[in-house]
């Protein structure tokens, strides 16, 4: 079941008549509603729909500012930076839905707009865990395989798997915007699976490799090993808490009933990878030593809160001493 279903059924469905018609109307048609058929499930709903609105608060900035950054960057990117930028970009893009939803659903009712809609679901479903891949790629071989990664360093190759990435998204999108096609939910839970089992390994093969290479008698990682680990990591939260509960669920829609699989079940988990547009930009700038384009008065004063906190938590354990 695709998600939103009821939407899509509802935004083809003209809510205004002229007032000659009413003779025509059946008595028994239910009123316009977002909730249709999902009248008993509205908490998974507006559980999305919440997450959804902190997206185009938080994350549209975030992912802005991100790409800022990027750019000026460019003249010492990573060799993650395009990864980095392209998923900024999607994540800002479909940051922009919710407005456009709520006005096609209560304003519009245009089947034109919801099928861009749906193709922005499309875009979402699919480019950011191949994005997320690609960037999970190129730190395992950095780690893994260091001479074949000197040897695979040049943009070129990036931008090849850039390309197939946005081919195999738009591909998926269009068929999303379509639809009719049978089966088609299955494609995405064998994505979800597929590379959150992918990153997983990937990710976890890099932390045990980069602890591994301390070397003997060491206590202290290299910094910039250090630095990478701690990529990593917040990769590996990102993946768990984005990504868990959707290939958790969706697996085992044969054993929901269809009202609860698509009114409680798909908007949860739908729901923990929508907000991945925000906290993936927002992880990305917590691991800047200084984050650009931000006044300077903002940074002082979060500096000094910091310091007045610990000040006041400094007298507070010398009686316990």
């Amino acid at each position: 079941m695709d998600r939103y279903e009821a939407s899509i059924k509802l935004a083809s469905v003209p809510t205004q008549l002229p007032l000659n018609t009413s003779f025509y109307i059946n008595a028994t048609e239910k009123p316009f509603s977002v909730f249709d058929g999902c009248e008993q499930y509205t908490e998974a709903i507006l559980f999305d729909l919440t997450l959804q609105i902190i997206n185009v608060i938080v994350g549209i900035p975030a992912n802005l500012l991100v790409i800022a950054i990027l750019i000026q960057n460019r003249k010492e990117p990573s060799t993650s930076d395009i990864f980095l930028g392209c998923l900024a970009f999607m994540d800002a893009y479909f940051g922009t839905v919710p407005p456009i939803n709520f006005c096609n659903l209560y304003i519009w009712h245009s089947k034109g707009v919801w099928s861009s809609i749906k193709f922005a679901f499309g875009v979402k479903d699919t480019s950011t865990p191949l994005f997320l891949s690609c960037i999970c790629l190129d730190r395992f071989v950095a780690v893994l395989f260091p001479i074949a990664f000197g040897q695979l360093k040049h943009i070129k190759y990036r931008l090849g798997l850039t390309v197939l990435v946005l081919c195999l998204t738009f591909a998926y999108s269009a068929a999303k915007m379509v639809g009719g096609l049978p089966n088609f939910e299955k494609v995405f839970t064998g994505e979800i699976l597929a590379t959150f089992i992918w990153m997983m390994v990937c990710n976890a093969s890099i932390l045990w490799a980069l602890k591994r290479s301390r070397g003997a008698g060491k206590d202290e990682m290299h910094p910039m090993k250090k630095k990478a680990f701690k990529v990593v990591l917040s990769i590996l939260c990102i993946i768990v808490f984005n990504y868990l509960p959707p290939v958790a669920l969706f697996p085992f829609e044969d054993y929901y009933t269809p009202d609860v699989f698509r009114c409680y079940v798909q908007p949860v988990g739908f729901a923990f990878l929508n907000i991945s547009s925000t906290i993936q930009p927002l992880i990305y700038l917590s691991r800047l030593e200084k984050v650009p384009f931000l006044p300077e008065a903002f940074i002082k004063k979060c500096s000094s809160c910091t310091v007045k906190d610990n000040k006041t938590s400094a007298p507070a354990q010398k009686p316990s001493a």
